[in-house]
């Protein structure tokens, strides 16, 4: 049966052939691996890299949790991988949200959670066929994932029927996955610098605020030398219970106005149009939103609407000066709630800190407001470039 022909809407100058529409299984054998006895001294703790889905996150993938040895590699059924093989993850949480796909840069061994994507490079380029994949995520995630599991995991019967769309030149091929790879370098590049600017603040974090027992930051700003004065948190901080704030609809839609928060991880969840109940935040009175179940907190400068009373809404007592300083020292306090312990903000008046005279406070409040409005900058940049990726991925694939 002759192969179908297909083309993308963006191509490359020089390029005019149809695209042949085949199955992932024509194209691409999946190889998977196994775990060795952990009670096996003798197949742990030698000199090969092995790989679990948890270190399959980025797109280069260089080491992982354990290392296992010759000897479980021959008694078992885990295969070595050689450098440059794409690998993804076939059972794992992760793909309730993301197919990942890392390349090993070192030979590596693999578990049973994850399958190694085996095929003729002379015939399909690997940066092309990552591009391919990384178009067709939300199909995957959509068709292809198990559902109703209590660990997602891809059908693989599925995933071999599913179609691929591939340029008949080899030179195509490359052309396209050069180009993407220059946009996940860079990604990559700007990832990394993050992750310094972050690291970079919590050291920072760590030196500007006494310690436990101290009665001084162990770096400060020239000119000051006075002893930090102790208090409780509840002088510092009133607490709301937002429950008029919060958002009725979960139908969220990019184009509304006011943004619904939340103080986990995920902090923006969409946009709603509601009207009614919108807590008034802005640059001159900023508010905290602090989730009880996580202690996770986030700082906001803008209008907003919330989506649990699980969060509570910080705002400054009148007699302290400097909003941000009080921010990180909240930032600062270690704490882990218990079996899902609700109400922790309320023990916010029992928790002893230090606090610094005014001048200091607007110092080192400054310092690190400047501190995490380049590392937004930072995110900002990434996000841009995810997104012209992924408009890039809709118009040169089909």
């Amino acid at each position: 049966m002759a192969d179908k022909l297909v083309q993308p809407r963006l191509r490359f100058k020089g390029f005019s052939e149809p695209w042949k529409l085949c199955k992932f299984s024509d194209e691409i054998k999946l190889i998977g691996g196994a775990t060795p006895f952990k009670g096996n001294e003798t197949y742990w703790n030698g000199d090969i890299i092995w790989l679990s889905s948890q270190e399959i996150k980025s797109k280069y993938v260089s080491k992982g949790t354990y290392k296992i040895t010759e000897k479980a590699v021959i008694d078992n059924t885990t295969k070595m991988v050689s450098a440059g093989t794409p690998l993804i993850v076939s059972r794992s949480g992760i793909l309730a949200k993301r197919f990942p796909i890392s390349i090993p840069i070192v030979d590596v061994a693999i578990n049973q959670d994850i399958k190694a994507l085996i095929f003729d490079q002379n015939n399909l380029d690997t940066d092309f066929l990552l591009g391919e994949i990384y178009s067709k995520e939300n199909y995957i995630l959509n068709f292809i994932v198990k559902k109703g599991t209590t660990v997602q995991s891809i059908s693989i019967p599925d995933l071999q029927k599913m179609n691929l769309s591939v340029p008949k030149k080899i030179e195509e091929q490359k052309k396209i996955g050069i180009f993407f790879k220059k946009i996940d370098d860079l990604i990559g590049i700007h990832q990394r610098k993050l992750a310094k600017m972050k690291a970079l603040k919590q050291a920072y974090l760590a030196e500007m605020f006494p310690h436990e027992g101290e009665v001084k930051p162990r770096r400060r700003f020239a000119g000051f030398t006075d002893e930090w004065l102790e208090c409780v948190m509840g002088d510092l901080l009133n607490y709301e219970q937002p429950t008029k704030y919060i958002v009725q609809t979960t139908e969220y839609d990019d184009s509304f106005e006011v943004p619904v928060l939340t103080a986990g991880q995920s902090f923006l969840l969409g946009y709603t149009n509601e009207k009614q109940g919108i807590k008034k935040a802005s640059e001159s009175n900023p508010i905290i939103i602090f989730d009880d179940f996580t202690t996770n907190l986030h700082y906001v400068e803008f209008s907003f609407k919330v989506k649990s009373s699980a969060i509570k809404l910080l705002t400054l007592k009148g007699n302290q000066d400097n909003f941000y300083f009080v921010y990180n020292i909240l930032k600062n306090i270690e704490y882990v709630p218990q079996n899902h312990e609700r109400h922790w903000i309320s023990k916010i008046t029992k928790i002893n800190v230090k606090v610094a005279s005014t001048k200091e406070q607007q110092q080192i409040g400054a310092f690190f407001k400047k501190l995490d409005d380049a590392i937004k900058l930072q995110e900002a940049k990434i996000t841009k470039l995810q997104a012209l990726k992924q408009a890039y991925l809709t118009d040169m694939f089909v």
